[in-house]
């Protein structure tokens, strides 16, 4: 199961950097170009920061702490360390958006956005691998809020078959 998340997170990665390239050689330059009016559009950012442009200029740091991430996850996932499907697929989403994040910061040395929802939100421009690391992150909180050791807690059956209570 290991090996099919970490292909999943490779072909994620493949389509982070490609809809990266296509950003970076049509709209580099160019307004933005809206596709849901009112909702969202295309706007290209060069963030040289974390999310929410945070850490401005910290390329080298972000970066180290993104690899270290990335490994021991990859490590542990190979290890056997998660075993619900849910913390596994949530993984596999970390990693793939870690690491289309990370081959930004080190061969271009910013990180390509370029989905903006400001029309309606106000919120900033960010991507396909941001999108990859916040559902993963937010369906590994809903697994250890709301299933993490549901499974343990059940009450286990009398051996003659009537009901505990």
């Amino acid at each position: 199961m290991a090996l099919l998340i970490l292909m999943m997170s490779g072909v994620l990665v493949v389509i982070d950097q490609l809809l990266k390239i296509w950003m970076l050689d049509h709209l580099a330059g160019s307004p933005s170009i809206m596709i849901i009016p009112g909702l969202l559009q295309l706007t290209y950012v060069e963030n040289r920061g974390a999310a929410f442009g945070i850490f401005q200029g910290k390329v080298g740091i972000l970066s180290v702490l993104t690899l270290a991430v990335i490994i021991t996850a990859i490590i542990l996932l190979l290890m056997g360390k998660f075993k619900p499907k849910m913390v596994l697929w949530s993984v596999g989403l970390i990693i793939a958006g870690g690491t289309g994040n990370l081959i930004d910061r080190m061969f271009r040395t910013f990180v390509v956005d370029y989905l903006d929802i400001s029309p309606w939100f106000n919120f900033p421009v960010f991507n396909f691998a941001d999108c990859c690391v916040v559902i993963g992150t937010s369906l590994l909180l809903i697994y250890l809020l709301f299933f993490e050791g549901k499974e343990s807690k059940k009450l286990p059956e009398q051996a003659d078959g009537e009901e505990v209570g």
